[in-house]
């Protein structure tokens, strides 16, 4: 079930960072890799940085957003490069 969780927290963070984020999108599929490695992305971000946002649902949204939007400058300042 935690599975199940981290795909809808990464489908929305993907969804978010990409409009916070304007330019073209990834589709349902590159949205759901997006929020997944911003997740994972921004979980190590804010350990590293000591940060802690409580937990539960509205936690790793935030966080997974987060995550999701620092790739996606990454991901743009590479392909502008």
């Amino acid at each position: 079930m935690d599975f199940i969780w981290f795909i809808l927290i990464g489908l929305a963070a993907g969804w978010l960072a990409g409009q916070l984020v304007k330019g073209g999108g990834f589709g349902v599929v590159g949205d759901i890799i997006v929020g997944v490695i911003g997740a994972l992305l921004g979980g190590f971000l804010f350990s590293t940085f000591g940060v802690s946002t409580g937990g539960g649902l509205l936690g790793s949204l935030l966080v997974a957003t987060i995550g999701a939007v620092v790739l996606l400058f990454a991901l743009r300042l590479i392909k502008s490069a």
